[in-house]
């Protein structure tokens, strides 16, 4: 009985279900004291080998995740271990050469093959408790205390049919867990790829973030050695997280997140009519003899180029200080529109939108953009995260963090920010470097994106620099990034 116990509490620890079904076995076959055993698992209409224990033949197959290769065993009721399941009733057999009951080929052509003298026989099925057939514990040769093959005794059938029943039930929780957590896993993946194709610009960003995390985290295990530090576990929690940090955009306004240029659609469209409007009126000055020929077309000339300049640093990544001197050249350019009142060429809001230093956005559309992080935290709040996943929600929201404190939202500094949070930031920014699919800049090689994430780090200290160098000398990002055609960026 205390071993029986035991038994309870050891099956009731473990969640891995290969590793789950061999200790099932082993402590059925250490209960009744035999020699040999096979456990089975339903599998449609046959019952599947999982594991193959044999202590005479030195036979272990199966628990390595790996089943043992031979062909299943259909359900008829020829094959004793198919009859128990269907009929639900354990078979104990003295002698399965003496037994003309069942169909005992198998057995008999596995002896002539290893030599082996199959005897005994105890055949458990194991459902559950709503009579759902699981599979077959099928034990060979009980032993007796002197070494000898004996029959299974009737008492070991109640104290088996008990481990089978306690058996049952735990291969259904590992099961349901499993469930749980594919179906965790799935939702995951499919908000994941929400978030990403919701816009042509961030498409598989995140999923690029995850691959090429997991291989960074498995070179940081082999090269510091430390396996229990950067386990299998918080390997997937850092995925999980960076599948999901940027949830939050799932509110951003598209205007903000796919703007390509400084200037929005609507405000190029209506400063192409303003200056198209411009050379009509000045070419009805002309034909009035307000304005001479040498005039217009100066006007016209002066025009084009305005157009030419606005555009370009429309869609500029970055504005040196010549390009927005130039943008200031056009600042005091007035015509007088058709009421004889003096207007600008370009209104107050566009130069100011023009005269973004980098990137697109205003500083009131960079802080939409940034809320992300936010929002991220305040979706993922009502998720009942299970305990081996409960950094997934803080890590995801603090991904724009930098060790200097500018980082957002919470100004974290130095320790504060966690490590799998410094890899995850790392990820982020050399992605957003290398990727081709982002609407204001073209994607820059992947040797110059490495370039300046250690010039961040070393210099600007915003990056962890031993993160940085392993990352560059992992090369685990070359799978992923170097593959594509070789960019430069126009920064």
């Amino acid at each position: 009985m205390r071993k029986v116990l035991e038994v309870g509490v050891l099956l009731s620890s473990e969640r891995s279900l290969p590793r789950l079904l061999e200790k099932i076995l082993s402590c059925a076959m250490e209960l009744a004291r035999c020699d040999a055993g096979t456990l089975y698992l339903l599998d449609g209409d046959a019952l599947r080998f999982k594991i193959m224990r044999n202590d005479t033949m030195g036979v272990r197959q199966g628990g390595d995740g790996r089943d043992p290769e031979l062909p299943p065993v259909p359900m008829e009721p020829g094959n004793v271990c198919a009859l128990a399941l269907l009929e639900e009733r354990t078979i104990r057999i003295a002698d399965v050469y003496n037994c003309p009951d069942h169909d005992f080929s198998g057995p008999r052509r596995y002896d002539a093959q290893t030599g082996y003298r199959t005897q005994s026989m105890l055949v458990v099925p194991m459902r559950s408790r709503e009579g759902k057939r699981l599979g077959v514990i099928q034990l060979l040769n009980a032993m007796d205390e002197d070494g000898q093959v004996c029959a299974f005794s009737e008492e070991m059938v109640l104290v088996l049919e008990s481990i089978a029943s306690q058996a049952a039930i735990t291969i259904l929780n590992v099961r349901y867990l499993k469930q749980v957590r594919s179906l965790l896993d799935s939702f995951v993946e499919l908000t994941s790829r929400a978030i990403d194709e919701r816009t042509p610009y961030n498409v598989a960003h995140s999923r690029r973030m995850a691959a090429c995390g997991g291989a960074f985290w498995d070179c940081l295990a082999e090269r510091t050695g430390d396996r229990e530090r950067f386990s299998r576990e918080r390997k997937e929690e850092l995925r999980m997280s960076t599948l999901l940090h940027d949830i939050g955009k799932m509110t951003t306004p598209l205007e903000v997140m796919d703007k390509a240029e400084r200037l929005s659609p609507l405000q190029k469209e209506a400063l192409r009519a303003r200056l198209e409007k411009i050379g009509l009126l000045a070419r009805i000055a002309r034909l009035e003899g307000r304005m001479s020929d040498t005039e217009e077309a100066e006007t016209a000339r002066r025009l084009k180029e305005a157009g030419a300049f606005i555009e370009e640093i429309s869609r500029a990544g970055f504005l040196t200080d010549e390009k927005l001197a130039g943008l200031e050249e056009l600042r005091p350019l007035a015509y007088i529109d058709a009421d004889g009142r003096e207007q600008p060429w370009l209104t107050g809001e566009e130069l100011e939108m023009l005269s973004i230093r980098k990137g697109t956005l205003s500083a009131e559309e960079r802080r939409v953009m940034e809320d992300h992080v936010t929002v991220t935290d305040k979706l993922l709040e009502p998720l009942d995260f299970p305990e081996e996943l409960s950094h997934v929600r803080p890590w995801a929201a603090a991904h724009h963090e930098l060790l200097d404190g500018r980082g957002y939202p919470n100004h974290l500094k130095g320790e504060e920010i966690p490590l799998e949070v410094r890899v995850l930031t790392i990820l982020d920014i050399f992605d957003a470097m290398v990727a081709d699919d982002r609407p204001y800049k073209r994607g820059m090689a992947p040797e110059k994106a490495l370039s300046i994430l250690k010039n961040r780090a070393e210099k600007d200290g915003d990056l962890d620099a031993g993160l940085v160098n392993l990352f560059i000398e992992s090369g685990c990002w070359q799978a992923f990034y170097n593959k594509r055609e070789e960019r430069t960026h126009e920064a």
